[in-house]
């Protein structure tokens, strides 16, 4: 292994953990704003991330590349599909955190990790060792045991597993560097969000122009907690393996799980279950892959 791909490697590995862990803590900002629609929290998401895209556009002067899409009807047309999924999941986890079902979300962002190995080894030829298909079935039967527990069919948990899982895989193959990729696709979804917007406020249903000036910024900064994880995933997609991608997001779903349970909401025992069979695939996951590290290391 050489030292530039040790390095990127390293990188990828911090970018993903600063992303899961944003992601983690996402309930904690939806809380706040739950005086608020699910349709406009969305809105303001993606309005707001447009201007706070383009100031880091401009600092990294990366406009050439914003360019070169519009270019390209083949790289805009990925975009707009990755920009359809990503529009999907935002909107699914806030309902998710707006109805008090933060355990279904961190179901589904459990689940994920699962549909990253899945197309990793079936599409893209990734082989997994011993101790990672060990990880893989302990991951497998807790959130087994948690889906089969709820006592309903799951559609939050993989809507959002499904949309956000196909949403990485588009990222990865699109050549096109993290910030413009990520900053188009905020862009293509800004006129629909724009028009919903002034619909909603000729409706007399938007709080935005009439709310408090603490929650006006909390709307601002949806722009911010919105660009900021989702750039630190897509140069952490472009720098690792899918397999490993989705073992590292199992940081997300866990703080999310925890903040569920500080919320209110029940920890069943079948919760409790999933929770220890997860974090004991990850034990294994993460040793194997530091010994494998050391083994290459010495080679």
């Amino acid at each position: 292994m050489t030292t530039e791909t040790t390095g990127q490697q390293r990188e990828g590995v911090l970018a993903a953990v600063a992303a899961y862990v944003m992601w983690g803590f996402m309930p904690l900002y939806l809380l706040l704003l739950a005086t608020v629609s699910s349709s406009e929290i969305l809105l303001h998401r993606i309005i707001w991330s447009v201007p706070f895209g383009a100031l880091i556009i401009a600092s990294r002067h990366q406009w050439s590349d914003v360019r070169a899409v519009f270019r390209s009807w083949r790289t805009l047309a990925w975009l707009a599909l990755a920009a359809t999924f990503i529009g999907v999941n935002w909107l699914v986890y806030i309902i998710a955190v707006q109805q008090a079902q933060i355990f279904q979300a961190s179901l589904g962002y459990y689940i994920n990790p699962l549909l990253y190995v899945l197309v990793g080894v079936v599409f893209f030829g990734e082989r997994l060792r011993v101790a990672q298909l060990i990880a893989v079935a302990l991951a497998t039967i807790g959130v087994m045991v948690l889906t089969v527990s709820g006592g309903e069919f799951p559609w939050i948990s993989l809507i959002l597993a499904i949309s956000f899982t196909i949403y990485g895989v588009i990222r990865k193959q699109v050549v096109i560097g993290a910030m413009p990729g990520l900053f188009v696709e905020t862009l293509l979804l800004l006129p629909l969000a724009l028009a919903w917007f002034g619909w909603l406020m000729q409706q007399g249903e938007s709080v935005f122009l009439s709310a408090p000036a603490g929650l006006q910024f909390l709307l601002v900064v949806a722009g911010p907690v919105t660009v900021l994880p989702l750039l630190c995933f897509a140069l952490a997609a472009r720098r690792l393996r899918l397999s490993t991608i989705g073992f590292l997001q199992y940081i997300g779903p866990t703080l999310q799980f925890l903040i569920g349970w500080w919320s209110g909401e029940t920890l069943t025992a079948p919760r409790i279950v999933c929770f220890l069979f997860i974090w004991v695939a990850v034990i294994v996951f993460c040793a194997d892959s530091l010994r494998s590290g050391r083994r290459e290391k010495h080679d």
